[in-house]
């Protein structure tokens, strides 16, 4: 009987590794991979450690994670000076760069929100390739900016999870 809760806890620990290189490499999808590993730690468990209030936290900042990766982008655009058409681009190629593997959701946000902000510039008859490229950076910058916000809440769900788990 120990044996399969022994590779239950061994799978739930993979998850959480694989969840938090997920973090940095947007090819993965991050924290939802940490909270389905702490949710099959908590269930091999019997759910003795961990409660539900804890797992009702930890499936809330899972969700905000996923809110972060999407807003990020669209706010470092828009903290540039990007116009609507800029934002919408970034939101569209972050989701085509979600089927270009890591590469794809680095590039895609930039891609996007450049064409997004080209395509602004020629409806006012303007060149705007200066102001699209800094539309474009901002964009990638904020990406930047929600990796780093996605780490914070990754060591928020560990340090919660390990404190339910030791009390």
């Amino acid at each position: 009987m120990e044996l399969p809760m022994t590779l239950l806890y061994v799978l739930a620990a993979i998850l959480v590794v694989i969840g938090l290189a997920g973090v940095v490499l947007p090819a993965l999808p991050g924290l939802p991979l940490v909270f389905l590993g702490m949710l099959l730690a908590a269930w091999a468990g019997g759910f003795a450690k961990i409660g539900v209030g804890t797992l009702v936290a930890l499936g809330v900042l899972t969700l905000l994670s996923m809110a972060v990766d999407f807003w990020a982008a669209a706010m470092g655009a828009k903290r540039v000076g990007a116009s609507r058409l800029a934002l919408a681009g970034a939101v569209l190629g972050t989701f085509a760069g979600l089927f270009l593997g890591p590469v794809g959701l680095f590039v895609g946000p930039f891609v996007g929100a450049l064409a997004g902000e080209l395509l602004h510039g020629r409806r006012l008859d303007q060149p705007g390739i200066g102001q699209a490229t800094k539309v474009g950076f901002g964009t990638w910058m904020g990406i930047v900016f929600g990796i780093a916000l996605k780490l914070m809440l990754a060591l928020a769900m560990l340090g919660l999870f390990a404190w339910s788990w030791w009390n």
